[in-house]
């Protein structure tokens, strides 16, 4: 398969596929006019870096994992203890977002919206207290 064909089936654009290559995710073989040449396994490894990309996996992340799918003895024990780590920064990520959303929803309410100058939206992100 060609690269064109490869964006179609992964859904990846070129431009990424031809990154995961020169970052090592995946090797595809070279024709004698110098063009990838990818096969199924090739697909495959583009599509599970894709789909874990898409979670947010890091691309450390990605690789530990795929050298894991490659790792037919591997311990699925493995796996999990990269996931779970995901997991938890998901998880602080969320709660940070949460307070974040609660502080501003408290400065969006503090503020009269009205022709007045005052606004203690400008107030409390410079840090300076309300009056």
């Amino acid at each position: 398969m060609n690269i064109g064909e490869v964006s179609t089936r992964t859904g990846l654009p070129a431009k990424t596929i031809r990154y995961y290559e020169e970052i090592g995710l995946v090797r595809p073989a070279r024709g004698a006019n110098g063009y990838r040449a990818f096969d199924q396994a090739d697909l495959y490894r583009l599509a599970f870096v894709g789909r874990a990309r898409s979670l947010g996996f890091t691309i450390e992340e990605c690789r530990a994992l795929l050298a894991l799918y490659d790792d037919r003895d591997r311990a699925s024990g493995d796996v999990k203890r990269i996931a779970q780590g995901h997991l938890a920064q998901i998880d602080a990520k969320i709660a940070e977002l949460r307070a974040m959303r609660a502080t501003l929803s408290d400065l969006v309410t503090a503020c009269a919206g009205d022709d007045r100058p005052d606004c203690p939206i400008l107030k409390g992100l410079s840090g300076e207290p309300n009056s």
